[in-house]
């Protein structure tokens, strides 16, 4: 099916030039909402996100009607591809079931990849510079018990091969990327050592 999202900043602006867009690209449903990019609830883009489903093609009228920031562009963008959908902007261009719309998406990974080993060293280098001072911070050095409880099923199953990653992390609430790091935790440590981690004594 195809949908489609329009999106304007101020009430004082028109959505009449996306819809006709958005209409003359075939979109049988369409979202549209004036409402600040800035702003973080968008119901009616929650509303339209809950309907997407696999090979469902989703068209704007450029990416950017999409977020409020490039990151959380590329966390939408990122995440309805893994669920399927095929994202379409008509004016930019961008078509994710091309070979360079795919070149597009995993720029867009590395772009937010990037961003995040960015963040994670101006945060180290922080508390570097806070432990130089005399204080400490960051997370606790071990987990919590829902975390311990998430890892010890997570080793009863993950090492089937059998089944896929999505079969393994989504029913335990997690992500693709704490799914994988998880993992490594499991291949580094016994039951007995994972159970000595917990924060809560």
């Amino acid at each position: 099916m195809k949908f489609g999202y329009a999106r304007v900043s101020t009430k004082d602006q028109n959505l009449n030039l996306q819809i006709e867009a958005l209409e003359k690209a075939g979109c049988e449903k369409i979202f549209n909402e004036k409402i600040s990019g800035s702003t973080k609830n968008r119901p009616e883009l929650d509303k339209m996100i809950a309907h997407l489903r696999k090979d469902d093609v989703l068209f704007v009228w450029r990416l950017d009607r999409l977020g409020r920031s490039l990151k959380n562009i590329i966390d939408l963008v990122l995440s309805l591809s893994e669920k399927g959908v095929v994202i379409k902007g008509i004016s930019d261009g961008v078509d994710t079931s091309t070979s360079s719309g795919r070149l597009f998406l995993n720029i867009m990974a590395s772009l937010a990849e990037y961003e995040r080993e960015l963040i994670k060293e101006r945060t180290n280098a922080g508390l570097q510079s806070a432990r130089a001072r005399g204080r400490t911070g960051g997370r606790p050095k071990g987990y919590t018990k829902e975390t311990i409880a998430k890892l010890l099923i997570m080793r009863s199953v993950y090492k089937d091969k059998s089944k896929t990653p999505e079969e393994v992390y989504k029913p335990l609430g997690l992500t693709r990327a704490t799914f994988y790091r998880y993992a490594k935790i499991l291949d580094n440590h016994t039951n007995e050592e994972i159970k000595k981690m917990s924060i809560n004594k």
